[in-house]
């Protein structure tokens, strides 16, 4: 696993999504001289500064390869699995930790889960939100590591859950 990324690099921050390195910077914090990747957010634009020597404990990683694409495949095509064991604030929560380590495959989980609630019944607008979420986040990294637009993956998420 990379550790060290270079300007112009795509990268995926966890909860944020995929960004841009735009560079390091250096500044000096409580009286040591720290070293931070600056990155872009491609979904607003909005600029947060990573500390080079704690790249891992946030979870900043590479986009991930072709390989791991086929088995977010896989996990979205799951259907036999129950979904409506708990409650929403319980399920809610465990989302939300999901979508937080940044996993492609605990966000392609929740994107799953949520679709397949959704044909049972109607989601909660918290539940609604984290899906809208799931997807834009799955979408941009799909997208970056197929070398396809979001419209294609975007085609095969319909197609996976037969949407419209």
């Amino acid at each position: 696993m990379q550790t060290s990324f270079k300007t112009g690099d795509k990268a995926v921050y966890p909860g944020q999504g995929v960004g841009e390195v735009m560079g390091i910077e250096h500044t000096e914090v409580a009286g040591q001289r720290q070293s931070f990747y600056v990155l872009r957010i491609l979904e607003n634009g909005m600029r947060i500064m990573i500390p080079i020597n704690k790249v891992g404990s946030v979870g900043l990683r590479e986009i991930i390869s072709e390989e791991d694409v086929k088995q977010v495949y896989s996990i979205l095509k799951e259907k036999d699995i129950s979904v409506d064991s708990t409650t929403w604030n319980r399920r809610y929560r465990e989302y939300m930790e999901k979508i937080k380590t940044g996993s492609v495959f605990e966000i392609a989980e929740v994107l799953r889960d949520l679709y397949l609630l959704k044909g049972d019944k109607d989601l909660s607008f918290g539940e609604r939100k984290m899906l809208d979420t799931a997807r834009s986040l799955l979408i941009k990294e799909l997208s970056l590591a197929k070398d396809c637009t979001e419209e294609e993956i975007e085609s095969d998420l319909k197609k996976i859950f037969n949407l419209a």
